[in-house]
């Protein structure tokens, strides 16, 4: 199973995709991060990493892994979180990037939850899980990126959190790699890394 933890910082990023052969807009993306940056501030993961980490990791599955080229995805794969996890609004995001890029990241944002329960909350995660099936095939490649770093190294979370995590992303997650072969080999790899958790 290939990780995908060297973008730790854009300017190693930067330098790969400048030496690749790769025809993708550097500069672009060099305003993606910078706006990623100025939302997310300092905000950490839950392993204490900055969020950058995170953004980087997905656009990093992209086009090493993936071969993903298409500009609005690798921006939205930037932005991913920024309405989820920051004050930013998608009028914000559309301001700076467009409605295509938009689009995407209204896609993959998890809506609040209706109530503050911790049923509540799973319902809501999982009604908006279930909405994936429905999304355009750009938007669902950010969410396979975004959920490859997520699960890559899963092994340093608490063992409940893997298990619950583990299962979701079978449920929810892997059917959406099935029409995209990088993608649905890479799970496939994984799952049986992590098969344990069964």
């Amino acid at each position: 199973m290939e990780l995908f933890t060297r973008w730790h910082t854009w300017d190693t990023a930067r330098a790969d995709i400048t030496a690749s052969a790769v025809p993708l807009d550097a500069d672009a993306l060099d305003r993606a991060v910078a706006a990623a940056r100025r939302w997310h501030g300092d905000q950490q993961r839950p392993t204490g990493a900055p969020y950058l980490e995170h953004l980087l990791e997905a656009l990093e599955v992209l086009v090493r892994g993936a071969g993903v080229t298409a500009p609005a995805v690798l921006t939205a794969a930037i932005l991913h979180d920024v309405v989820e996890d920051t004050p930013a609004t998608l009028p914000d995001v559309e301001a700076e990037f467009g409605p295509k890029v938009t689009e995407l990241v209204d896609w993959v944002t998890k809506p609040p939850a209706p109530g503050a329960g911790r049923q509540a909350k799973r319902a809501a995660k999982a009604a908006y899980l279930r909405r994936l099936g429905d999304a355009p095939p750009e938007a669902i490649l950010v969410k396979l990126a975004d959920r490859v770093s997520n699960v890559q190294t899963l092994d340093r979370m608490p063992l409940d959190f893997q298990r619950r995590y583990y299962a979701e992303t079978l449920t929810y997650i892997i059917p959406l790699a099935d029409p995209h072969p990088w993608f649905s080999a890479w799970y496939a790899s994984w799952r049986t890394r992590f098969a344990h958790l069964l």
